[in-house]
């Protein structure tokens, strides 16, 4: 297993270097000009070439890239242009509260995809595989910014159940937090869920399929027993997979969740850096999601060479 390791880690290690590179070179081509929003739109022209001289952007952009990823190696993310404070204590705060919320969204879309997966491919009843796919297709079809608003609606507005945004902090109320956390976390995680539901279901269809299955089945195994012990453990390798991959699309959601629920992530933090061309906390914010998506997948493939002991030998 450390072999196989060893061999994904400069595949790794070569997509975050180029990701740098294109993060870096699309920020630059935005229209904007970080110094002109720094000095004001009364600003003469000598003060904002002053401004952009202090922060390095009158340098050739190789220099700038250059500097940028020296820093990044030596750990210092330097000021922010424009909200003020070093990057590092703004993305440390944002990083726990989006951490959070990826959580609990990554923890409702391994549970109802299990769930409807499961059901979808085993229930022999019409009414419920007809409920699965129904739940599963609107889940797709309909974005999240409307799946939120329904929700607050529902929840928060008609029953009175639950709060419509804000975060109070898991270690200061956790039962509180909860609270404000099952909303934005259930809105991040149904579209990832019902891809990984119906993903789920063909797979065990399949399995199902299988001649070995179908040998236990004419024998008397118990279907709940073929299902726990045969057809589930081979139809989730590849589950695992795509488990991998939606969790890169609930980081990348989390974004617009945040905005939904006034959630104070790193969502709000990328919205108000792009709003000002703060360069620095836009291009380590999206460099650290990139990280986090390839460390993701990293470990994506590891635990698929664990299940699946083909893949450790090829």
């Amino acid at each position: 297993m450390r072999g196989y390791l060893l061999k994904r880690i400069p595949s790794a290690l070569l997509v975050l270097l180029l990701a740098s590179f294109l993060i870096f070179a699309i920020l630059r081509l935005v229209p904007g000009d970080a110094a002109e929003v720094l000095a004001g739109p009364d600003a003469s022209p000598e003060s904002v070439a002053a401004i952009r001289g202090q922060l390095g952007l009158d340098e050739p952009l190789l220099t700038q890239y250059a500097a940028w990823i020296g820093d990044l190696v030596r750990g210092d993310l330097g000021p922010s242009y424009a909200i003020g404070g070093q990057v590092a204590d703004l993305i440390g705060d944002g990083l726990g509260a989006t951490a959070e919320l990826t959580l609990g969204a990554l923890f409702f879309t391994v549970t109802l995809g299990l769930l409807l997966g499961v059901l979808g491919a085993t229930s022999r009843r019409r009414p419920v595989r007809v409920a699965v796919h129904a739940l599963t297709t609107g889940a797709l079809a309909v974005p999240p910014f409307v799946t939120g608003v329904l929700l607050v609606l529902v929840f928060a507005v008609g029953l009175r159940v639950l709060p419509s945004g804000g975060r109070i902090g898991l270690l200061e109320a956790p039962d509180l937090e909860l609270q404000y956390l099952l909303l934005p976390s259930l809105c991040l995680a149904l579209p990832s869920a019902a891809v990984l539901g119906r993903y789920l279901k063909d797979s065990l269809e399949r399995a199902f399929a299988e001649d070995y299955i179908r040998t236990a089945t004419a024998a008397g195994v118990p279907r709940r027993r073929l299902l726990w012990r045969h057809a589930l453990p081979n139809a989730l390798p590849p589950v695992v997979t795509l488990l991998g991959m939606q969790t890169g699309q609930l980081l990348g959601g989390a974004v617009l969740v945040e905005a939904i629920f006034a959630w104070p992530g790193l969502g709000q933090l990328a919205e108000q850096a792009l709003n000002r061309r703060d360069y620095p906390v836009v291009q380590d914010l999206l460099l650290l999601l990139v990280a986090v998506f390839v460390l993701v997948q990293l470990l994506t493939d590891v635990v698929y060479a664990a299940l699946d002991p083909r893949i450790r030998w090829e």
